[in-house]
């Protein structure tokens, strides 16, 4: 991950900025999720410029992130199943009662078991096996092979949703949770593979879903909320 610490003199320029660029992509994608990742590309752009050309910062990083957020909504239109809104939907925070419910239904939609892969879809579920399988080990090694050096976590938690970046920390994370990675029933997300599990009295613990781009996973959302669970039409235990 480029270097963000309060040292860095462009990178507190760039934070200071995060707040307002995040609402601009947000505006022109409509999704938290997509919006956050088009602020982190302006950072990485930012961080391979040399800042000695660019004499208004805010206006430089309003631009490229414009520019970024229209290359998603042109891939959008390429690949209309590539917003990962629509795979597993956000937290609904300060929604009406008609959104809650809409999301609701579009989550009992996304997720089924998985039948009979495909080719490419055997191959992403062998590189989420092989996630899992190093997580349970606390194999940290094992964790970086199969992580996009970019990779985005997100947890949502009855408390919010919790964000990690990057596969050193995501690593991290899954490595301190060796010995309790969720040994659950496959099922396909929207398409892509994920897993559910549940507690021992059938009720429902978690859901992952996992984006694999190029052989490594690039993105897994997590769902432990129990109410946005129990919103979910999700496949029984085995």
């Amino acid at each position: 991950m480029p270097d963000t610490s309060p040292t860095d003199p462009v990178a507190k320029a760039f934070e200071a900025q995060r707040g307002r660029l995040r609402a601009v992509a947000y505006r022109m994608l409509g999704s938290h999720a997509d919006a956050e990742d088009a602020v982190q590309e302006a950072w990485l752009r930012l961080s391979r410029q040399d800042t000695a050309t660019i004499h208004n910062l805010a206006g430089w990083l309003t631009t490229v992130v414009g520019r970024i957020s229209l290359d998603v909504l042109r891939s959008r239109q390429a690949h209309p199943a590539a917003s990962y809104d629509d795979r597993l939907p956000e937290l609904v925070v300060g929604k009406s009662t008609a959104a809650t419910k809409m999301l609701a239904s579009r989550a009992r939609r996304k997720v089924h078991t998985a039948q009979r892969p495909t080719s490419g879809g055997r191959e992403q579920r062998a590189v989420v096996q092989a996630f899992l399988a190093a997580a349970r080990h606390g194999d940290f090694e094992g964790l970086l092979r199969v992580l996009d050096p970019e990779v985005r976590l997100t947890v949502e938690t009855p408390d919010g949703v919790a964000v990690v970046l990057g596969a050193t920390q995501v690593a991290a994370r899954a490595r301190l949770s060796a010995g309790t990675a969720p040994r659950g029933r496959a099922a396909l997300v929207n398409g892509e593979p994920g897993i559910v599990s549940w507690h021992e009295d059938g009720t429902p613990l978690s859901v992952m879903a996992f984006t694999v781009v190029g052989g490594r996973i690039a993105r897994i959302a997590v769902v432990i909320d129990p109410a946005r669970l129990a919103s979910m039409d999700l496949p029984g235990p085995v």
